[in-house]
């Protein structure tokens, strides 16, 4: 299959506020006429999770026009910095700690994606019939895995499982990995807070991208993380990036121009 062209980008998502949970802390951002989608959480635990999170998606939302990947990837920036900014502020007037979300973002134009994160929200992709997960998370875990004091098995039961160490209104300027690679026709990426991987293994995820369709896999996704408990809010958003020729149209991206 030819990848020379540019790329059609689709997507679909779910959330859901899962079986034990009085409300959803997620929020999402799915815009792929634009090229960009998003998940944040807004930290268990803290005040006002949900306002949190639906702040980073809401001033994501409203970007205006970017004239290539990078202007847009400097914008996302710019915006999380100011959402981290008034986190802050908010958190220091309810005399809370910590008001804040985590954030994983997806940025797509052509035969190129750009992706940032803070937190356990992930990023994965779905390519050739495997999985790979992009992100890392930023969690009291995974840095006792990292440096080998800790394996994934007993990283399930710990008792810091949930605990994360980067967030968008944690501190005061706000620190966002960052990766990049070049998309290829047939590619799919999803995007998902920690309700989907708490519950559902990364061999289950793949044999679901594997399986169905970019808009069934979201729904079985979310339905297989409620029936595995529930335990926890839980979105997915699931990006396919297609030839444009394989498609039965063209769809444009208005937000960037020549990338």
């Amino acid at each position: 299959m030819s990848n020379k062209g540019a790329l059609h980008w689709r997507s679909a998502a779910r959330t859901h506020k899962g079986k034990i949970r009085k409300i959803n802390e997620d929020s999402f951002l799915e815009q792929s006429d634009y090229g960009i989608w998003a998940v944040a959480d807004g930290m268990g635990g803290h005040a006002v999770g949900d306002v949190a999170s639906q702040m980073v998606v809401s001033t994501l939302a409203e970007m205006p026009y970017q004239s290539n990947l990078e202007a847009l990837e400097a914008e996302v920036r710019r915006r999380l910095q100011e959402v981290n900014h008034r986190l802050r502020e908010e958190a220091a007037a309810r005399q809370e700690r910590v008001i804040g979300s985590t954030v994983v973002v997806l940025l797509g134009y052509g035969q190129r994606c750009i992706y940032l994160w803070a937190g356990d929200s992930r990023v994965y992709l779905f390519r050739n019939g495997g999985l790979r997960q992009l992100s890392h998370d930023h969690s009291h875990v995974e840095a006792l895995i990292s440096h080998g004091l800790l394996d994934r098995r007993e990283a399930q039961n710990h008792p810091s499982a949930g605990a994360i160490t980067r967030a968008v209104g944690a501190v005061d300027t706000l620190e966002l990995d960052r990766g990049a690679l070049e998309v290829k026709s047939g590619d799919v990426f999803l995007l998902c807070s920690d309700g989907l991987h708490n519950e559902v293994s990364d061999e289950d995820i793949g044999g679901i991208l594997r399986e169905e369709n970019y808009q069934k896999s979201s729904e079985m996704l979310v339905d297989l993380a409620l029936k595995r408990g529930g335990r926890d809010n839980v979105t997915v958003v699931v990006v396919l990036a297609e030839d444009q020729m394989d498609g039965t149209r063209t769809l444009l991206n208005p937000l960037i121009a020549n990338p």
